[in-house]
């Protein structure tokens, strides 16, 4: 009854229920253990979202003490002094303040009007830091004593003298069997260590129980889950072998080799924690395969090349060894300026991987075209092979065969070609991109290219056409004026020429061109070069260079712009660098999408020549390079 009457005299109103409050935490002075302490407390992490009754909020008091005693025992510091406060939050100041431990809270926080809020203080003083004592290393039961060579050691990452975080004491378990399992002891085992306190001396012992076991090497290997894919193709594929030694770091990279065969969605890996009757350890791979079929689509626009959209589909996995067969049909030409009518584009791909050993692929297309362009009519058929090689993680070569039979109108004359060519090309790329359409923000990318060639039927000619394209990507972070990946620069040149022939002598659509999105933007396709007198339709040349220069910028999280500035030339020589140089300019907008960012360019030309477009808008999928 005595409470009742001290409650009542106290306030004379009704108290909060819930109890609003607001949290402050002095800061130690040391910038990781504030923030481990501020994610630790329930009062400020709880202050704004679940609001509690008087009573309650004491028991929150009351749970903080021990999760930050926690928290500052994780960075070393085990005899600390933690205060909570209590006091009505006032500008002029709330009165004496109540510590958390106090028995009568609960009723002095019950007074509190409703339309008072609480303010609770959190003061912290760490103490002396503890750093570790004695560390020892027990041998598991029957196991001989336990002896670290240095690389161990050096793996274990803590000794005697360090400051006592757990972090780093849990991360040295995890470390030293890690490096014990690289070392071929498949049933290693590091206990999670004890530890013991010693106040007197501010120090922890630590003590890890070691289970080392035989080192071993892998035993059979089993194939689950494979319904069309051919088990000697996965052998095949595999960067591991029975016999070898066992390293968790070579089986996770098969298993991931595995994964990039692109007729899995899924690859897991397991083994018993028992050895074979020979002392080994079998390793079980489960697969599950890939939806064979799949159908996309294809499109694009830009004025001078007008619309183009076509549908593909693919058959994956077709003979069991991840070929990879995909139909592709496109109308092109959509009301292009540098276009005179509709065309098509189909074509059929083969992929054939690892053709006569690793790392090489064959691939094969057979491909119809007809394209109505200003600068000749074209319909051929076209017949290619070649094989991909990787070399290394940053080089690709690749060489081949290719067969062309066209017919082309240019100029109100019509000529058949039988053209047979060789090409072979070299690519690097240091990118560190997998997937051509994301943005690089670093590294260079270069391309070179050599076909060999000879043209029957009409004026039979031998000719080689050679070009090189460079891209290189510079991020503004490393200057600090921006976040990484936020503004980066790109630059782009090309170099090309024809040897062994002149420009009337080679089939119009092998002489080279330049303007379009993928030299000079401004510019109609094959709008800069050599054209014929008083027309739109251009000759091309046997010389040809090219240079971009952009700037991207990201905005928020999906939005992006970007200014560039192209130039280039086509001439009639076998040197570079000549004939009128032309340059275009412009900007664009960019959203970015789980698949790459949807490109919008629009560009217009400097020193426009005659007859030639005003500007010029490019919509795509992916950075122009």
């Amino acid at each position: 009854m005595a409470l009742t009457v001290l409650w009542a005299g106290m306030t004379g109103a009704r108290a909060a229920d819930p109890q609003p409050y607001v949290t402050v935490i002095r800061p130690t002075g040391n910038a990781d253990l504030d923030a481990a302490v501020r994610a630790s407390s329930d009062l400020l992490g709880l202050q704004k979202t679940h609001t509690v009754s008087p009573f309650a909020l004491v028991g929150r008091i009351h749970n903080d003490y021990a999760r930050i005693r926690s928290a500052l025992e994780s960075f070393g510091y085990y005899a600390p002094d933690i205060r909570i406060q209590a006091a009505i939050a006032s500008k002029t100041g709330g009165g004496t303040p109540q510590d958390g431990h106090d028995p009568d809270l609960p009723e002095w926080m019950q007074a509190i009007p409703a339309d008072q809020k609480l303010e609770l203080t959190i003061s912290i003083t760490r103490g002396t830091q503890f750093h570790i004592g004695a560390i020892t290393l027990n041998p598991a039961k029957g196991q001989p004593p336990v002896r670290l060579d240095d690389h161990e050691n050096a793996a274990l990452g803590i000794k005697t003298g360090d400051p006592a975080i757990a972090a780093n004491i849990l991360r040295a378990q995890s470390q030293l069997q890690t490096t014990l399992a690289e070392e071929g002891y498949a049933l290693a085992d590091v206990s999670t260590p004890q530890a013991w306190l010693r106040p007197q001396t501010r120090t922890i012992d630590l003590a890890f129980t070691i289970m080392r076991g035989p080192v071993v090497n892998l035993g059979a290997f089993g194939f689950g889950g494979l319904r069309r894919t051919h088990p000697a193709y996965v052998v095949r594929r595999l960067t591991i072998a029975p016999g070898e030694l066992y390293q968790p770091s070579r089986i996770e990279a098969a298993r991931q080799g595995l994964s990039s065969m692109g007729v899995f969605s899924d690859v897991q890996v397991r083994h018993d924690q028992h050895l074979a009757s020979d002392g080994t350890l079998p390793l079980d791979f489960s697969f599950v395969e890939s939806k064979r079929h799949s159908v996309g689509v294809e499109g694009g626009y830009s004025t001078d090349l007008g619309g183009r959209a076509g549908v593909s589909w693919t058959h994956r996995n077709l003979f069991g060894n991840a070929e990879r067969l995909r139909l592709t049909a496109l109308v092109t030409g959509l009301g292009g300026s540098a276009e005179q009518g509709l065309g098509y584009d189909v074509y059929a791909d083969l992929m054939k991987p690892d053709f006569g050993s690793r790392n090489q692929n064959l691939s094969a297309r057979i491909e119809w075209i007809r394209q109505l362009l200003y600068s000749y009519r074209q319909t051929a058929l076209l017949a290619r092979a070649g094989v991909v090689r990787r070399v290394s993680s940053h080089w690709n070569v690749a060489f081949g065969g290719e067969i062309e039979q066209e017919r082309i109108d240019q100029m109100s004359q019509t000529n058949d070609y039988f053209i047979a060519s060789l090409p072979l090309s070299a690519t690097y790329d240091g990118t560190g991109v997998d997937n051509p359409i994301t943005p690089a923000t670093h590294g260079v990318r270069i391309n070179m290219n050599v076909t060999p060639s000879v043209s029957l039927e009409h004026r039979t000619s031998f000719f080689a056409i050679m070009q090189a394209t460079i891209s290189t990507y510079f991020d503004l972070k490393h200057l600090g004026l921006s976040r990484p990946g936020r503004s980066v620069f790109a630059v782009r040149g090309t170099i090309g020429n024809v040897e062994g022939a002149s420009t009337f002598d080679i089939p119009p659509d092998q002489r080279l061109y330049a303007g379009g999105s993928a030299t000079v933007r401004g510019y109609r396709y094959q709008g800069v070069g050599p054209q014929f007198p008083h027309s739109r339709y251009a000759i091309g040349g046997t010389s040809m260079d090219a240079g971009s220069l952009e700037y991207r910028q990201r905005i928020l999280q999906k939005f992006g712009a970007v200014g560039f500035i192209d130039v280039g030339q086509v001439a009639d020589g076998s040197t570079p660098f000549k004939g009128t140089l032309r340059a275009g300019a412009g900007a664009g907008a960019r959203y970015y999408t789980p698949i790459g960012p949807v490109r919008l360019d629009i560009a217009v030309p400097l020193n426009r020549p005659p007859r030639g477009d005003k500007w010029e808008l490019y919509v795509g999928l992916g950075e122009t390079f």
